[in-house]
Formats: structure tokens, C-alpha cells, sequence
């Protein structure tokens, strides 16, 4: 018998794991795919590591979760610093003072703030009904018609019309010149790439890859006291209360013989009649020196039963489905769900690693056994 069955080696499953063996619990980890880490799997080709599921840039305040991942990779420097194409127009993201002297030519925070209080006044909604009212509220029509617009239509395939206001609840506007996107003390790329990180939390635990939980799911569950279950909540109960709805995407990479494509990992795409969202130069993330690069166009698409679902659609009516779920995982008592799927929620890589961290406090709670050997977090 196993304490543990593990359904996902991604990174809360991973994370969970790696606590569970610290005091001496016996887990099996499994998944589906033949890898593991997840949607942060990095896979080495031609000496650059390859985001294969989307860029994924570790960032935190929390300098407890930075210390926790750095027992695992060393951290480079990265800074994500995206940029926004619009048509032949380049320009810098978040929404800064290098954007608004590219969009008008402002020189100062306050000649930048009358300018959108402008933009603002003329197309005003006292109660925005929908995602493009909302967004005008907030920023204007310069920068919702070039960099907000067209990029999300195409990542949740619908006009902005039709998308309800309040997936824009605010839009960051910085009236410096900074073009680091995120507002956390800490962030970087595990030098080597995600995969390696993931595999050093799962030294000394069994993993069986190419392993579908359901097509086993009896003779599995009868293999461990408890199962931890990362998946879709909706598919662990057979989707009784119907399907939950998702973004997908669709990924297009190739190597190309030239030292450098674009000159920055991450550019966007936001005029609508490009069908991608964003192109990734993955040797940008680690500083690398290769003579040939490696791009991927990102594409959204709609998601199927079967497609790999990577965006919640956390509207009215999905919610409601979900809190069915809810109700039922709650009632489970040798099944903890978590992570992104089993919570149908985004998360970025410091919540899951956070959430995870509870979850095994959580246990400790409920099992002082399982704290029996090293101590609680």
C-alpha cells in the first residue's frame, strides 16, 4: 500500500510529493503524459530549453515560496518585459510611460494622465455592460483599440462586446519607465529549464508515466489510503453535472538558423487579424548564445472534450456547474483535490506551490501522522 496515489506530476502534485516523502510517507506519482512537470514541462532541443506548453515565468512577493523553489534550481535574473505589436507599431508592455510617448508623444506621468483622463471622458459608460465598455472606463481608445482589443477577442473567441465586463477589473497603468511587467520582488527562470526542478522534488518517489488514471482508476485507488488528484474535477465525477468550459491552445514551433528572431522572449500580437496571440523566443528566457533559435506561435482555439484545458471560463454559468463539484469533493474523505483543474481556477506557479504547501499543512491537521518524521512546514 501506498499512503499517497498522486494523479499528475505537475507542479502541485509535485509539490505535494516531494512533502509527503520529507516525512516519510510512501507515494506513487503517475500521469498520463510520458513527462513530467506539466504545462511548465521545458524540454531541451538543440541546447535551448523549450517551453512546450506556453511561457511560464516564475514570479513572487512571497519570499518563503522563493526560498522553496530555490532548494530545487538556481533562478536566473529574467525579467519579463513582453512587447505589443500593432500592426507595423511596436510598443511596451505593461501600460507605461515608454507605451504612452510611443502612442503620443507625452513626456511626463502628468502630461500622460490628462491624456488618458481625455481618452476616458469621451467615451465615459456610467455602467459598463460588457468587456469594451469596461476596458474604455478604464484606459481610452487608444490603448483598448491597439493593445487590449483585438488580443482579447482572440483569446477567448468572442467580440469584446459579447465578454462580460468583469473579466477586466482593472488594467495596470504605470506612469514610470519600467518595463517590468510584474510588481513582484522576485522572479527568474530556473537555470536548465522547469523539467529539472520538477524531477529533483521527485527524487526517490515512484513515477509511472503513460499512466491514464481512469482507464485504472479502481485497481489504482485500491493501491493507496488516499488519492491527491489534480485533474479535471468534472471528469473525476464522470461530468454528472455537465462539462466545464475551457480556453485551449494551439502550438506552432520551429527552429529557424539565425541568431535571433525577435530580441525579446515574449512579443504579442494584437491586431485580431493575426491569428496568433503572441510568438516566444525561448533562448531569450536563459541568456543563451545558440547560433540557431526556436519560436512558438501561440494560438488560442476552442476548447473540446479531449483538447488540453488551459483557461478556465469562470462566467456565471460555470461556476454554478462548479460549485456542484465542490460540494461534492467536500464530502470526499480519502480524495484532496488541487491545482488548477481539480480548483477550475488560474493560478500562476507561486499559488499552486502555496496551495500545495496548505493542502500537506491541512493534513497535518487532520493526520498528525503525517507530520511524524520531519516536522511540519
Amino acid at each position: 500500500m501506498y499512503d499517497y496515489l498522486i494523479v499528475g506530476a505537475g507542479l502541485f502534485g509535485s509539490v505535494f510529493a516531494y512533502e509527503a516523502n520529507q516525512r516519510g510517507k510512501k507515494c506513487l506519482v503517475i500521469d498520463k503524459r510520458n513527462h513530467v512537470a506539466g504545462n511548465i514541462y521545458t524540454k531541451e532541443v538543440n541546447g535551448i530549453n523549450v517551453h512546450e506548453y506556453g511561457a511560464h515565468i516564475f514570479h513572487t512577493s512571497n519570499k518563503e515560496i522563493w526560498e522553496y523553489v530555490n532548494q530545487f534550481a538556481e533562478f536566473n535574473r529574467y525579467t519579463n518585459s513582453p512587447v505589443a505589436r500593432y500592426k507595423e507599431e511596436l510598443y511596451n508592455l505593461p501600460f507605461n510611460m515608454n507605451t504612452f510617448h510611443a502612442l503620443w508623444g507625452v513626456k511626463t506621468p502628468q502630461e500622460a494622465k490628462e491624456y488618458i483622463s481625455r481618452e476616458i471622458a469621451n467615451t465615459y459608460t456610467e455602467e459598463p455592460k460588457n468587456l469594451e465598455e469596461q476596458a474604455l472606463n478604464l484606459v481610452g481608445k487608444d490603448i483598448y483599440e491597439k493593445l487590449i482589443k483585438g488580443y482579447t477577442e482572440k483569446q477567448w473567441g468572442k467580440r469584446a462586446t459579447e465578454l462580460p465586463s468583469f473579466i477586466i477589473k482593472r488594467l495596470p497603468v504605470r506612469f514610470t519607465y519600467d518595463n517590468n511587467y510584474f510588481n513582484d520582488k522576485y522572479q527568474g527562470i530556473p537555470e536548465g529549464g522547469y523539467t529539472k526542478m520538477i524531477e529533483k522534488m521527485l527524487e526517490g518517489i515512484e513515477v509511472r508515466l503513460n499512466t491514464d488514471y481512469f482507464s485504472h482508476k479502481q485497481e489504482l485507488d485500491a493501491m493507496a489510503h488516499t488519492v491527491v488528484y489534480t485533474g479535471m474535477i468534472d471528469q473525476y465525477y464522470e461530468y454528472c453535472y455537465g462539462a466545464l468550459e475551457y480556453r485551449s491552445l494551439r502550438f506552432e514551433t520551429e527552429q529557424l538558423a539565425m541568431e535571433n528572431y525577435q530580441g525579446n522572449a515574449v512579443v504579442n500580437y494584437t491586431e485580431y487579424e493575426v491569428p496568433y496571440t503572441r510568438i516566444i523566443e525561448h533562448k531569450h528566457f536563459e541568456f543563451n548564445t545558440s547560433k540557431d533559435t526556436i519560436i512558438t506561435r501561440e494560438y488560442p482555439k476552442t476548447w473540446n472534450l479531449g483538447d488540453e484545458p488551459y483557461y478556465p471560463v469562470n462566467d456565471e454559468k460555470n461556476m454554478e456547474i462548479f460549485l456542484n463539484y465542490q460540494m461534492l469533493a467536500e464530502k470526499e474523505t480519502n480524495v484532496i483535490f488541487g491545482g488548477r483543474l481539480a480548483n477550475y481556477q488560474y493560478y500562476d506557479m507561486h499559488h499552486v506551490i502555496e496551495k500545495a504547501l496548505n493542502t500537506v499543512k491541512q493534513e497535518c491537521q487532520k493526520k498528525p501522522e503525517v507530520c511524524c518524521k520531519k516536522g511540519s512546514i
